[in-house]
């Protein structure tokens, strides 16, 4: 019985080796699956928008949709992390001369908003300028707004029905270059912000942000497609000495066009 025995253990260990060795040669030729990476699959198209002569009904015309579109704020509150956040309620995409530089009454746009180019493959050939009208802040806190908001900020006070497009009430950005993003889908952009503040006259400082692209799509029966951009700059660059608000302050700007 005993001899039985070891010649089955014999056996069951030889099956077993030779399994093995028949599994290791199954394999050995196997090709093993590509080591991990961080880089991401980067799928560009073509497409080219440009503001052409904002005919209505010329679907290669694409036209700023102001009313879609928003520009936010947002700043550490007393350098807590709680914060104040805004938006505002007059902007627009365009470059503004010095004969421009006025008050305009009207309730509408004062200029085209045609001074932008996006074309998604080639950065190169993108660009855009805009601006904001700073006493046009609305932070659903009439007082604020109307208040101490203007005096942090040397904006003049608002008057009805007029777009106010002086020095004082502006600031603006223009766009320096365009890249792509190697770790996205989106694009990083050099600035040079103007604004005057509290300073005796504007003041030209470089900001670096961040432009993503919402994809053209059908929506009834014409298209839309959208940028969004985010970028920081130091308040205290141009004279802003309150301490209620922190040091940086965050911005998004979120742009949407049709070619209706």
């Amino acid at each position: 019985m005993k001899l039985l025995k070891e010649k089955v253990l014999l056996v069951s260990l030889l099956l077993v080796s030779v399994c093995g060795y028949v599994v290791s040669c199954t394999h050995e030729n196997q090709v093993l699956p590509p080591p991990s990476t961080s880089t991401p699959d980067i799928n560009r198209g073509n497409g080219v928008f440009l503001p052409g002569n904002l005919t209505p009904g010329d679907t290669s015309s694409w036209k700023f949709d102001q009313a879609h579109s928003s520009v936010l704020w947002s700043a550490n509150y007393l350098g807590a992390p709680g914060l104040l956040t805004g938006r505002f309620n007059a902007f627009g995409v365009s470059s503004i001369t010095d004969a421009q530089k006025k008050q305009y009454p009207t309730t509408g746009q004062p200029l085209k908003d045609t001074s932008w180019a996006f074309y998604e493959s080639d950065p190169t050939k993108t660009y855009f300028n805009g601006y904001v009208q700073m006493n046009t802040s609305n932070t659903g806190e009439p007082g604020r707004d109307g208040g101490c908001y203007l005096s942090y900020v040397g904006a003049p006070a608002l008057i009805a029905n007029t777009q106010n497009l002086v020095d004082e009430n502006i600031a603006l950005i223009k766009t320096t270059k365009v890249e792509l993003d190697p770790n996205s889908a989106g694009y990083i952009c050099t600035m040079t912000m103007t604004w005057k503040g509290l300073l005796s006259a504007p003041k030209d400082t470089t900001v670096t942000g961040k432009l993503s692209y919402n994809k053209r799509t059908t929506v009834g029966t014409y298209d839309v497609f959208g940028l969004q951009l985010n970028f920081t700059f130091n308040c205290r660059t141009f004279g802003v000495t309150t301490t209620n608000v922190g040091d940086v302050i965050t911005m998004e700007c979120n742009v949407n066009f049709n070619n209706q």
